[in-house]
């Protein structure tokens, strides 16, 4: 086998998963996605701590609205 024919299939490969992650949204490795991610995570961690001691109701409701929105961001980025 030719070792140009062996470069040009690795390439193929790479290109190949490189679609399949833009179809996907995933995003590969992208450092900036997935500390937006993680911060996401970490204030929905956040609120779901404030809701179990929140006592007053109209502070619950802003809460949920907040992991509403939260939730929402989220899933955009998956």
């Amino acid at each position: 086998m030719a070792r140009g024919f062996e470069s040009k299939s690795v390439a193929d490969q790479q290109e190949s998963a490189r679609e399949t992650r833009a179809k996907k949204g995933d995003g590969g490795n992208d450092p900036m996605l997935l500390q937006k991610r993680r911060r996401l995570e970490l204030g929905r961690a956040d609120v779901l701590r404030h809701m179990e001691s929140a006592t007053a109701e109209g502070h619950r409701q802003m809460l949920k609205r907040a992991l509403d929105a939260l939730d929402r961001e989220l899933a955009s980025l998956r």
